[in-house]
């Protein structure tokens, strides 16, 4: 089940909030885990088991390192193999064909490749427990006794197939007690519909451009305008389509009572790599900041080794989002490009007129989201190379690229429009709450109303980040 399906808005969620007004407050967090239960088991019921045994083993064993903390060597231990556990899981799920893949190709094996799937959001609720055992270990969040309480966190469902990554000490007073009130619910429907939007209006006409261009045969030798058009789709798709979940999960968690941290901040208007990385996915930057980066040593050490820290941590970014050639070279590319911003290039970016450090970063991010995207390395490092060479078949641009700009306008005008904080910006200029008040809630009427015709139309409804 997604959350930009009409059984979800129809039937799941209006009957979820309406049995949650209904209970007493002590029966919430039943309410919520056997809710997010049912959620995952929809697309996912035998790794329901999975995701469940990872809930119980970590709850004995946080438990167990709490009860010897005052043993140091003893709880480091436990963490170590709690950590261990962790992603040994996320490793044979995620990883290991990958892994033999690698030993096939170096060492002339012939290790057969096996049949297992990737249980959706692995990679999140992993993550979420890992910081959840750390920060226990750590004295910043108390260990949680009550299994249920753990296990709704962990299984929360409008953040657990794709994010944010929610931390335990966020929430953590909030599984505790929190209220379900009018004010939050309008507040929280507003935002759902906001994403729900970007999702369904946005980021799937622009996938239905990126997925025609770039999967047809012989993309390689399409003119430069028609692979243009792909790319800045692209980047369209990935941006309204995560950030629009995050959104959707954000409005849901308020609705619930719960009050996650933002995950996007316009990234697209940033004028470096760095600062664009400050604002993109920013749950996921700041888990890998406090969690690896830091405990590594961070900057507070000699150059050599920050740079090697720095680059242990986009070798995993990169394989965090998916087990292939194409996300390693993508983390390499950001870590690359990062070093030499630090290094040489900010002082040069602190001269430049703002607009021409916007297209810097710009440039560099949208060739970022080409390596994403490609269909293996091989066709990835050709399409890069044609494209920076416009030595494409049919040179800068053939008829084609008219169509799509032509058809598809009414959808790159949004997308173009709502990438920069335009919203926020005309919010400021109105005056008058009750006048703003309606202004939104009109739009979203609006909103909602379009996304409805969309999905009864059965229209492109892919999820990116369901598959990290």
């Amino acid at each position: 089940m997604v959350f930009s399906s009409l059984t979800f808005l129809f039937c799941f969620l209006p009957l979820l909030l309406l049995l949650s007004f209904l209970a007493q407050a002590k029966y919430q967090n039943a309410i919520l885990f056997v809710a997010s239960i049912l959620f995952y088991a929809w697309g996912e019921p035998k790794y329901v088991f999975l995701m469940l045994l990872s809930i119980l083993g970590n709850y004995i064993l946080a438990r167990v390192m709490d009860h010897y903390h005052a043993r140091k060597k003893l709880s480091k231990a436990i963490l170590f193999l709690t950590i261990v556990l962790n992603l040994s899981l996320l490793f044979v799920f995620k990883y290991l064909n990958f892994f033999l893949q690698i030993l096939n190709q170096f060492f002339s094996l012939s290790f057969r490749p096996l049949e297992i799937a990737l249980p959706i959001g692995i990679s999140f609720y992993t993550f979420q427990i890992i910081s959840y055992v750390v920060d226990v270990y750590r004295g910043e969040v108390p260990v949680q006794k009550n299994l249920l309480t753990l296990g709704t966190y962990v299984a929360l469902f409008p953040q657990l197939i794709a994010g944010p990554v929610v931390r335990y000490s966020t929430i953590e007073k909030q599984l505790k007690k929190r209220s379900i009130t009018l004010k939050k619910l309008t507040e929280g429907v507003k935002r759902f519909i906001v994403g729900l939007g970007k999702k369904v209006i946005i980021a799937n006409n622009m996938a239905m451009i990126a997925d025609t261009i770039f999967n047809a045969e012989g993309v390689t030798n399409f003119s430069f305008l028609i692979l243009l058009i792909a790319i800045l789709a692209y980047t369209f798709q990935i941006y309204f389509d995560f950030s629009g979940y995050s959104d959707m999960a954000i409005g849901l968690g308020k609705m619930f009572g719960f009050e996650f941290l933002e995950n996007f901040d316009y990234p697209y208007i940033s004028t470096s790599i760095t600062e664009f990385w400050h604002r993109w996915h920013i749950s996921l930057s700041t888990w890998f900041r406090d969690y690896v980066y830091i405990p590594l040593g961070g900057n507070r050490c000699s150059k050599p080794r920050w740079i090697f820290n720095t680059f242990v941590v986009w070798i995993l970014t990169g394989l965090w989002h998916g087990a292939s050639w194409n996300f390693l070279l993508w983390g390499l590319y950001f870590f690359v490009l990062l070093i030499f911003e630090k290094l040489f290039f900010h002082k040069v970016l602190e001269k430049l007129p703002s607009f021409v450090s916007w297209m810097y970063a710009f440039f560099f991010i949208n060739l970022g989201w080409l390596i994403f995207r490609g269909n293996g390395l091989q066709a990835t490092v050709t399409l890069l190379f044609n494209l920076l060479t416009l030595k494409q078949g049919n040179g800068v641009a053939d008829f084609v690229h008219y169509y799509y700009l032509w058809n598809y306008v009414p959808y790159f005008l949004p997308a173009i429009l709502f990438s920069f904080p335009v919203v926020k910006w005309a919010s400021k200029k109105i005056k008058g709450e009750l006048l703003k008040t309606w202004i939104e809630n009109i739009s979203c009427l609006i909103i909602l109303g379009i996304c409805i015709v969309f999905l009864i139309q059965n229209r492109y409804n892919p999820f990116l980040y369901f598959r990290f």
